[in-house]
């Protein structure tokens, strides 16, 4: 780049947090990832695997899973009952506007 041309940039073509030319290609390839994120990845995986196939958590003794539902008895019981882990639909209504007439003062 010559000297005189890097002025006629825009502040965005210079900056690699904004997508300019200079940022990095992702990729999705394991080929691509570190020993590090490859094992976090394969492990993640298993992980849903496991879950998948245990139909609920993983490792979890029966203990744990009385207690669990001891916990959200008592949430259901304090906020209401329904479907604790789903998300909440918000119902917002129209709030009533009514129109008001401008005041003109005129002083002579």
């Amino acid at each position: 780049m010559q000297a005189e041309s890097w002025r006629t940039l825009s502040a965005a073509a210079l900056c690699t947090k904004a997508g300019g030319p200079k940022k990095p290609k992702k990729s999705s390839s394991g080929s691509q990832l570190d020993p590090i994120q490859k094992f976090f990845l394969d492990s993640i995986r298993e992980y849903s695997s496991k879950s998948v196939a245990s139909g609920g958590l993983v490792d979890a003794d029966p203990a744990y899973e009385k207690n669990l539902a001891e916990e959200l008895t008592k949430l259901q019981r304090l906020y209401g009952g329904g479907d604790l882990v789903a998300f909440p639909e918000f119902k917002f209504t129209e709030p009533k506007l009514e129109e008001v007439a401008p005041q003109v003062n005129i002083t002579s």
